[in-house]
Parts: structure tokens; C-alpha cells; sequence
């Protein structure tokens, strides 16, 4: 079995607020995530709802505060849900089915809800798998069902005080809804203060023409960016590829973002919690 070991770092004394998306340490219970995490300097952890239970809409009030009660005992905090859709199974918020529509907005509803009971503040809606143009229909049909199910879902995050953002993801995952722009246009469309869009640094890298921190300059004065995850485009941690970490926090720091910023590598390297210690170190580095 492989040791890995943790140094102690101390948390950034920087506005902005560095955290963990759990699924890297997925393999743990999650007081041992919390551990490591907390260890590592991390501010807090963003949650893959997947990783909690089987459905984890049904997840109960219950349930989440003992959920929060481990978390903040180790002094950090649920920062918002991420990779929304996994389970239940077979969820869609573009088919034709009308009916499983329904049934996957009342699960995005109920996901409000988990993150408020949670504390966390922002929703984070990628699930590509869930959001495919559906056989025999056109990419301007499945973006007017995606837009009618954050319209409905942008109320409950109103009530429950979170923001829920529209992910722009690179082309190979997903074809509806790859750049801001196209996120942005979403967002204008349904026109509430309660949905948002965010910046994926490895999505970005892939699918846009500007670098990333141009893109930061660019829209962070909108309003309309909420949300930063911070990763690769060879799908990595930060630091361990080819894009540039120092300018893209210069340019959040320029547009006095206060925000979290949410480490989300999928190729772990050398292992999950490898990579979460290797991110830290690095993003804590550019930071002071």
C-alpha cells in the first residue's frame, strides 16, 4: 500500500477560497476525506452528491446535517454540489420523455435544497450525459428543455438562497453549451439572479479561443460568473499539465473575485490523494 504523506499547510490568507471536489478521495469514508483534506490547507470541500448515497435526493434533513456536523468538525466547510446527475440513473434534462423531464428538475430541486441544508452556496451543473441532444431532435430543442428546467430550478435555488450554474463543457463531452458565451445566452435567456455560469479551466482550455484569463477579464465584471474549478485540459490537477495557473489567479485577483475555487482533477496522478496534495501545494504557492 502506498504512504502518502501529509504536510501540514496553512490555509491561504487570500479572499479567495480553495477547495477539494470530493470525488477524488471518493475511495474514503468521508471523515477520512475530511482529514486529508483539512491537512492539506484546503478551505473546503465540494460535493458530488453520487458520492454520498445511491439517491442522494433522498437524502433527508437529517441525514445532511450529521453530513455537515462531520465536515465542519474538522474545520472546513461544504462549499456547493457538483456533478449533479449521476444517480439516480438514467436521469435527462433534454429527452423527449416529458414525464422523466419532470422527474430529473424535481431531483435538481431537491439538490437545491441538500446544498443549503449542507451549507454550501453554489450548485454546479455539468452532467453531459444528462443534458445529450436526444435522437431526432435539434440542438435549439434540447437547449429550450434545458432552459426550461434551470428556469424552474433557479426559483428553488431563489428560496433556498444558492446559486445554480450552467457548466460549459469542452466538445467532447457535450454539444449544447461549450463556451460562456453560449452559457451566457442561457443565463440572459432565463433571466434570473439565482442561475448563473462558471468557469471550468480544463473545459475552458479546450473549447475556447481566448485564454483562460482573458476570459476571467472578460466576464467576472458581468456578474455572471459565479464559480471557478480549477484543472487541466489534459484533465489533471493544476500544475501538473501545460496551462498556466499564476496568470489565471492574477486575473481573478485583478477582478477582486472573493469566490471559491474548486480543485477538480479526473486524471488522478499519481493517485487521488496525490493529486489533492500536489494541488494544494502548488495553488497555495501561487496564492501567497
Amino acid at each position: 500500500m502506498k504512504v502518502v504523506k501529509v504536510v501540514k499547510v496553512e490555509k491561504a490568507s487570500a479572499a479567495m477560497k480553495l477547495s477539494l471536489c470530493n470525488e477524488v478521495l471518493a475511495h474514503w469514508p468521508l471523515p477520512r476525506q475530511c482529514e486529508y483534506a483539512a491537512a492539506l490547507g484546503y478551505h473546503g470541500l465540494e460535493i458530488a452528491p453520487f458520492t454520498l448515497a445511491e439517491a442522494p435526493e433522498q437524502i433527508d434533513g437529517a441525514q445532511a446535517a450529521r453530513i455537515r456536523r462531520t465536515v465542519e468538525s474538522f474545520g472546513l466547510v461544504v462549499t456547493g454540489l457538483h456533478w449533479l446527475l449521476v444517480k439516480p440513473a438514467g436521469l435527462s434534462v433534454t429527452t423527449a420523455d416529458a414525464a422523466l423531464r419532470n422527474r430529473t428538475v424535481e431531483v435538481m430541486k431537491r439538490l437545491v435544497g441538500l446544498c443549503a441544508e449542507l451549507g454550501g452556496t453554489v450548485l454546479v451543473h455539468g452532467s453531459p450525459r444528462q443534458r445529450e441532444v436526444a435522437p431526432g431532435d435539434t440542438l435549439g430543442i434540447a437547449r429550450e428543455r434545458l432552459a426550461d428546467a434551470l428556469r424552474s430550478v433557479a426559483e428553488a435555488a431563489a428560496a433556498h438562497g444558492v446559486v445554480y450554474c450552467i457548466e460549459p463543457l469542452s466538445r467532447n463531452e457535450t454539444v449544447l453549451i461549450n463556451t460562456v458565451d453560449e452559457a451566457a445566452a442561457l443565463v440572459r435567456a432565463v433571466g434570473h439572479d439565482s442561475l448563473r455560469t462558471m468557469i471550468d479551466c480544463s473545459a475552458a482550455g479546450q473549447a475556447e479561443s481566448e485564454p483562460v484569463d482573458a476570459l476571467i477579464d472578460r466576464w467576472l465584471p458581468t456578474g455572471l460568473i459565479a464559480h471557478i474549478q480549477l484543472n487541466d485540459p489534459n484533465r489533471r490537477a493544476p500544475g501538473q499539465g501545460e496551462m498556466k495557473f499564476g496568470p489565471i489567479l492574477a486575473a481573478l485577483k485583478r477582478q477582486h473575485y472573493d469566490g471559491v475555487i474548486s480543485v477538480e482533477p479526473f486524471d488522478y496522478h499519481p493517485d487521488g490523494a496525490g493529486a489533492a496534495a500536489f494541488a494544494a501545494g502548488y495553488l497555495q504557492g501561487l496564492l501567497e
